[in-house]
């Protein structure tokens, strides 16, 4: 017989949900997005590491120094430093919002519900989503790339093809995709782990044939492209601002992950040991591989599928392709499909289960990669290209994500003080429907984000957006959750 009450209890500071039909019956629930159970939290912190370096290894981080020092006028060196500190900084929004996924095994959409409200949630959840669908498009098409070069290295007469070929390579990358993260978590977990050595392995490879082609020294002395006599502070701070944005969606959903990790030590030594120092480490080979590229194939290549393509070699190509098509589906899965099929089954989770939310995904980044797509068959003419996308992306949507970063951590642990009621989560008479305070904390730095675009004397608010939209989301939700007479601290029954 079902029990009507759910109950949680407690195991070495680790929560578990055992539901009743007042859950399991609510509107709010379904099994995708419940709590892992704890013998289902399995990941440890070398699976955690191996899961950041399956994502940071990858084509846009490989393009991230020339990012830098073309559109932000930094040095060599100047990005290369700028991309160590972001990605410290970023540490600290990380795992602390991982702590809640830790504790109660909850996925980003309903950690969200404590802050933003039962209902409301799905504001936030629809703005991540949308810009991770984004990146799984313009990862799909690196992917797609690799898989026409890949055919085209083993069937001579693919190479004909063309931009239809990379749009057939695209669908076949786009498929494989889906069909990961449809399997579940474990395949994601194994899939990471068993990417981590080869990616690894394969940055060394290309270390080892590009060093002889490139002089380190001339490399760092090259002038920047930034008016001379200007202060670097202006720029480096842009330049940090953007990359913090490269992983400000994941400083939000870690909790997406973080709920399989076996301990809250695990999750924080994982993510220290995974993420900065393979993220400084990859960008600095693409900087050095780009540098190298003219002597290596004759042209200055800045992205290592086309680099990889110019090889003469058709037995080198193909397997080199085969390990960036590793790559690139690591980081895809886990970065950017995992996070929407969560967002999207939060909206109507009775109605939406995992399958129709992993399609969803698909289907809207598909959508969103539709004008590349038409150009490379031919049936449109853009001048829009996909990196000049990819570069203002990083800027924007880090002002507007990096408030619902600063109300996250104040909520959890100033405000609930770790403690969430976690059935009351799931259901509709425990946290509001809407939590105003949420919303105006997040509203009023975006608006101020969006009226410095045309102030000159507040345009630093824009460049430095995660910055200013964290501290003063953070800031304005503490205030205005502690004007109320009592404080809204729930205690978890156990």
């Amino acid at each position: 017989m079902q029990q009507n009450r759910s109950h949680v209890t407690e195991r070495q500071g680790l929560y578990e949900l055992d539901a009743g039909s007042d859950v399991l019956d609510s509107p709010r629930y379904n099994h995708d997005i419940a709590p892992t159970k704890v013998h289902e939290r399995t990941w440890n912190k070398w699976h955690i590491t191996a899961l950041w370096i399956g994502m940071s290894v990858c084509v846009p981080t490989y393009t991230l120094g020339g990012v830098l020092t073309a559109y932000f006028g930094l040095t060599v060196g100047e990005a290369l430093l700028a991309i160590l500190l972001a990605n410290v900084i970023v540490l600290i929004p990380l795992t602390l919002n991982a702590f809640a996924g830790t504790k109660y095994g909850i996925p980003f959409p309903v950690l969200l519900r404590s802050s933003f409200g039962v209902i409301g949630s799905n504001i936030p959840c629809l703005i991540r989503a949308l810009v991770a669908c984004g990146w799984f498009g313009i990862q799909t098409m690196f992917g797609g790339l690799a898989i026409h070069l890949f055919l085209g290295s083993v069937f001579e007469g693919w190479k004909s093809l063309g931009g239809t070929g990379e749009v057939i390579g695209f669908m076949m990358f786009w498929t494989l995709n889906l069909w990961v993260v449809l399997r579940g978590a474990e395949s994601i977990k194994w899939l990471e782990t068993l990417s981590a050595p080869l990616l690894v392995a394969v940055g060394l490879g290309l270390l080892v044939w590009a060093m002889p082609n490139v002089s380190l020294t001339e490399l760092l002395a090259q002038p920047p492209k930034r008016p001379e006599g200007a202060s670097v502070t202006g720029y480096f701070l842009a330049g940090l601002t953007a990359m913090v944005g490269f992983w400000a969606t994941l400083s939000l959903n870690i909790p997406d992950f973080s709920r399989y990790a076996k301990s809250q030590k695990d999750q924080i030594l994982g993510q220290i040991f995974g993420l900065p120092l393979t993220m400084f480490l990859f960008a600095s080979l693409g900087v050095v591989m780009t540098a190298a590229s003219a002597k290596l194939v004759g042209v200055t290549v800045s992205d290592p599928v086309s680099l990889i393509g110019h090889i003469q070699s058709p037995v080198w190509v193909a397997f080199a392709m085969a390990l960036i098509i590793i790559a690139t589906l690591s980081t895809n899965t886990a970065a950017n499909i995992v996070s929407p099929t969560n967002d999207f089954q939060n909206l109507a989770p009775k109605l939406i289960n995992r399958t129709k939310a992993v399609m969803l995904t698909g289907l809207v980044g598909l959508a969103l990669m539709g004008h590349e797509l038409l150009k490379k068959l031919g049936l449109i003419v853009s001048n829009v290209s996909l990196e000049t996308v990819y570069s203002n992306w990083l800027l924007g949507y880090s002002s507007l994500l990096g408030p619902i970063a600063g109300i996250m951590v104040v909520d959890y642990f100033l405000i609930k003080k770790q403690q969430l009621d976690l059935a009351g989560l799931y259901r509709d008479d425990v946290y509001p429907a809407w939590n105003w305070n949420g919303f105006i904390a997040f509203g009023v730095p975006v608006v101020l984000t969006l009226l410095s675009l045309g102030s000159d004397a507040f345009s630093w608010f824009y460049s430095y957006g995660w910055f200013t939209g964290s501290a003063l989301g953070g800031l304005m939700y503490y205030g205005l959750c502690a004007m109320r007479t009592s404080p809204s601290v729930v205690k978890s029954p156990v």
